[in-house]
């Protein structure tokens, strides 16, 4: 091959998905209300069945929303006191902004009322928010440090992650739910400093695939560190990837071979 046909090569840059159908990306369009939450609700319990497949549970911690479709002052929650390996679709909570409990009869976890309404109040754009005290989360939370990017699953957090400083206990004050939804900020995911990973989304899908990957990439910096010292991705190499890997499409479609795995494993999830 000739200087001049490498040159060439080297220029021609693929689509992530090279047939990809425009259909897909409309599935989600033009649904009824109620269509669209029955699709938020399943997405929900499976993100959440995939949190204790994954090891996420510590007791009554962790949760995952979604906003309602229809009453956008409204998020659906996992009860409290339900095993993520458990929970059902029929147990889900519908909660507004107020702390009040408008559909199910299961318990709502103050902290999870509390982080959740201020992030869905803060940010109109954020569909989903998913949190827990997962061991490799907490362990990189402990180190008070953002994470590098030094692979390129963490590239999809490159100048789109924050880090919230100040712990003070179990979030039940109001007051430390406001500040940590402006410690997030437009991000779409932060560190909260000795207590985990929580991470936001304009898709029930995009949020769940946000914390896989970011406690994955806190395990992944742990083990490069142990190890030695991790070689740092430029950040113009890291911005591009980024914009491959680090897309609300990106964290939806990464999303969709563990949903139909854990659905396909677990028929019991839409009970």
């Amino acid at each position: 091959m000739d200087k001049k046909q490498q040159m060439l090569d080297q220029a021609i840059v693929n689509e992530t998905v090279m047939n990809i159908d425009d259909n897909l990306l409309m599935q989600n369009e033009n649904k009824g209300i109620e269509d669209e939450r029955l699709h938020r609700k399943q997405r929900l319990t499976a993100a959440l069945r995939l949190f204790g497949k994954f090891g996420f549970d510590e007791g009554a911690a962790g949760h995952i929303t979604v906003r309602d479709p229809e009453n956008i002052d409204c998020f659906w929650v996992n009860p409290m006191g339900v095993s993520f390996k458990q929970v059902k679709l029929s147990e889900l909570l519908l909660v507004n902004h107020e702390g009040e409990v408008l559909e199910g009869s299961g318990l709502l976890n103050g902290a999870a009322f509390t982080i959740h309404s201020h992030i869905h109040r803060a940010r109109p754009d954020v569909i989903a928010a998913a949190h827990s005290h997962s061991i490799f989360g907490k362990s990189w939370a402990a180190l008070g440090r953002p994470l590098d990017p030094i692979s390129q699953d963490a590239c999809a957090f490159f100048n789109d992650h924050s880090l919230y400083k100040d712990f003070s206990g179990v979030v039940l004050n109001m007051s430390e739910g406001e500040a940590l939804a402006q410690a997030l900020g437009q991000n779409k995911a932060c560190i909260l400093q000795n207590h985990g990973l929580i991470t936001v989304g304009e898709s029930i899908e995009s949020a769940a695939w946000w914390y896989f990957t970011m406690e994955r990439s806190c395990q992944a910096q742990l083990l490069a560190e142990a190890a030695g010292a991790p070689k740092i991705i430029p950040d113009d190499i890291a911005k591009i990837t980024y914009d491959t890997v680090g897309t609300e499409l990106a964290g939806w479609f990464s999303f969709q071979p563990l949903y139909n795995t854990i659905i396909a494993d677990q028929p019991d999830i839409f009970d």
